[in-house]
């Protein structure tokens, strides 16, 4: 034999011992390939003999289970077997603490009606304060007449004809001297003292414009008989409201000397706006008390 020869035949045994450790290691590879493949499948039964079929039962058939397909051992390890896991309890007084949600009651309705305008009644008139409203509850406009020329009513005097009819042609009242402050009464003649008021309402009244003029605002006072000061003898003006001598006072041209309340009130009764300041009421004031006196007289607002 040839030595070439000799070296080939060496090399295919060193192949064919090389081969065989292989061949073997890829069988032992697909006997594990084939044990793998039929843990997932199940095992298949056994071929029975051929039997001729039976007649068909009337009954419906048993429910059919379903069949667990048996894991083998050596798959059991590579399945992953995770706990049970519970959600994260929190307590209330952590900050990310949420509360449950709890739906509110159920709260029934009441339906919404459209009424349409043409079945609206007409809209009622908005009451108003009146100012020239009447006393208030639990006082009457009828008080004892305070003076012989005073009626009934209050802040109310009888007319010029009515007095003169009486026999009534002096008006008396309380007046006291701010200097030696010694009162007395003063007296004054009802038909000279009122020609004289009237004769200066009924000349400038177009001129006044609703306003008292400042010698009624700062009216200039009698001189006093005791210790003879002018522009000191003051009226002395009841307390009370309604025993206030409102006649004396017109005629001797000293409604000035009242309060803003005491003006108010003489319009509150006679029926007259008595708001605004205290010339525009004193003014009504005045008017007043003339057209009480002399109803058909000039003395209407102009």
């Amino acid at each position: 034999m040839k030595p070439n020869d000799q070296e080939i035949n060496r090399k295919r045994k060193n192949t064919q011992d090389y081969k065989i450790p292989n061949k073997l290691q890829e069988l032992e590879d697909e006997d594990r390939l084939v044990t793998l493949a039929l843990s997932f499948y199940p095992p298949k039964k056994p071929s029975q003999p051929h039997e001729p079929p039976l007649p068909i039962a009337q009954s419906p058939p048993p429910p059919q289970q379903q069949q667990q397909v048996p894991q083998s051992l050596p798959m059991q390890p590579l399945l992953p077997q995770n706990p049970i896991q519970h959600p994260l309890q929190l307590s209330p007084s952590h900050p990310l603490y949420i509360p449950p949600f709890v739906p509110e009651p159920m709260v029934p309705r009441i339906p919404l009606t459209y009424r349409p305008e043409s079945e609206m009644g007409p809209p009622r008139p908005r009451a108003r304060r009146n100012p020239t409203q009447g006393p208030r509850d639990g006082k009457s406009d009828v008080v004892p007449a305070p003076y012989p020329w005073a009626t009934a009513q209050r802040a109310t005097v009888h007319s010029l004809n009515y007095m003169v009819s009486k026999q009534i042609f002096t008006i008396t009242g309380d007046v006291q001297c701010k200097r030696c402050e010694k009162p007395y009464v003063m007296e004054y003649d009802l038909r000279d003292k009122f020609v004289e008021v009237g004769s200066f309402v009924a000349e400038h009244r177009s001129i006044m414009h609703d306003r008292a003029p400042s010698v009624w605002m700062n009216p200039v006072l009698p001189t006093c008989k005791f210790c003879e000061h002018e522009n000191s003898v003051k009226p002395v003006i009841a307390e009370k409201k309604k025993a206030i001598n409102w006649l004396f006072l017109l005629l001797g041209q000293m409604l000035g000397c009242c309060t803003l309340e005491q003006l108010k009130y003489f319009c509150k009764h006679t029926k007259n706006h008595r708001t605004g300041a205290k010339d525009r009421v004193l003014y009504l004031t005045y008017l007043g008390l003339c057209k009480q006196l002399d109803p058909n007289g000039p003395f209407d607002r102009c």
